[in-house]
């Protein structure tokens, strides 16, 4: 993408919104002079004929405050709790503050297990597309009073991407506690310096990313690094600013040089089921292809066929996500298997005339078909 930053925002059109717990609360709770500077900006957003979806953190910090419990929660269920407490008084605070401008906020609660179903991910797409129509603003956060462990999305920086993809938005900001990518760790060195604008994510920007999660939540810069990357794959540039900086969505969009632009780093974008595949099914087996299967998937764009599997890893059923590796263990591809763990092992390396033979039924003759298949 070779735009600049002005084109790239004047371009936009539909925008996720994501901001962090640590943008959102201090140690009172959920500070409402930041969340009244959203809204105005939000809607100062919309009036230029902007489409906002806003993915927002905060229910379990708010949750915290309310109940004044000064430690993190240790466990699931304690989390689970703080976030029903908090849920409520974060989705309050944003009515009050919208309907002060006469526009109404709808609630959407998401888990990853709960996305996991083609037709949920669907309805979700096309209730968000119906309350962008009615003008409503549509309000996302994880429903972290139900996800599990291992269900929930690593943090709402990855739910965000989801979003991008499942409405098809232009570009995603990240308001964050720190304003920007730096070369060094801000907090620790007087010389860092910040990166206006990141053409593509390699090891040496990774590098740059401290270890530790935000303020008052999972994600941190790594988590973010990671969000644009993948937000890059599909083609979409993402924005992290400081989401306390003063009007920083009304600068941004002005054109003023704040925080840093990820670009994609090469022209690609997936489109259809390829996002919900990528992005939300977790990897039930892996399956190791031969060199021409690998080829025929990454440069031919072709369905994966029996003959050019050789070895089948975990147990999974008829419809499960795995991941294809090359004979170098590289990934190759990720998509949705038409055959459990069991019956494709029998039919490895076997041309799709011997499947009958082998499995005594006709199965399908692709095992992962190429339109349920995403290449890495």
């Amino acid at each position: 993408m070779h735009m600049n930053r002005q084109q790239i925002l004047s371009a936009a059109h539909r925008v996720v919104i994501k901001v962090g717990s640590a943008v959102l609360t201090d140690e009172y709770g959920l500070d409402k002079t930041v969340i009244a500077g959203l809204a105005s900006q939000i809607v100062g957003l919309n009036k230029r004929g902007l489409q906002i979806i806003l993915v927002s953190s905060g229910a379990v910090a708010a949750g915290r405050a309310r109940l004044a419990r000064k430690r993190e929660p240790k466990s699931m269920p304690e989390k689970q709790a703080l976030a029903a407490v908090g849920q409520g008084r974060l989705l309050h605070a944003y009515e009050k503050e919208f309907e002060g401008h006469e526009v109404n906020v709808a609630q959407i609660l998401l888990t990853r297990n709960g996305l996991i179903s083609r037709q949920s991910f669907v309805n979700a797409k096309n209730t968000i597309s119906t309350l962008l129509k009615w003008g409503i603003l549509p309000i996302v956060n994880e429903n972290d009073t139900v996800a599990t462990e291992e269900l929930q999305f690593t943090d709402n920086d990855s739910l965000a991407v989801l979003i991008v993809n499942l409405i098809e938005a232009d570009l995603l900001v990240c308001l964050s506690d720190v304003d920007g990518l730096y070369d060094q760790d801000p907090w620790q060195s007087t010389e860092a310096r910040r990166i206006s604008r990141v053409g593509g994510i390699d090891a040496s920007v990774l590098a740059m990313a401290g270890q530790g999660a935000g303020r008052a939540g999972r994600g941190g810069m790594k988590s973010k690094l990671e969000a644009a990357r993948m937000a890059g794959e599909c083609g979409v540039p993402m924005l992290i600013a400081g989401g306390r900086t003063k009007q920083v969505l009304t600068r941004l969009f002005a054109g003023e040089d704040l925080g840093t632009l990820f670009v994609p780093g090469r022209e690609r974008k997936i489109y259809g089921r390829r996002p919900w595949i990528l992005f939300t099914l977790a990897r039930e087996g892996v399956l190791e292809l031969d060199a021409g299967a690998s080829r025929a998937l990454l440069e031919k764009g072709r369905s994966l066929l029996p003959v050019g599997i050789k070895r089948v890893r975990g147990d999974f059923q008829e419809g499960a996500c795995v991941l294809c590796k090359d004979v170098a263990g590289a990934e190759v591809a990720v998509g949705i298997v038409n055959y459990r763990s069991d019956d494709l092992k029998r039919i490895l390396g076997c041309r799709s005339s011997e499947i009958w033979s082998r499995l005594g039924y006709q199965g399908k003759e692709e095992v992962i078909h190429r339109d349920n298949l995403v290449p890495m």
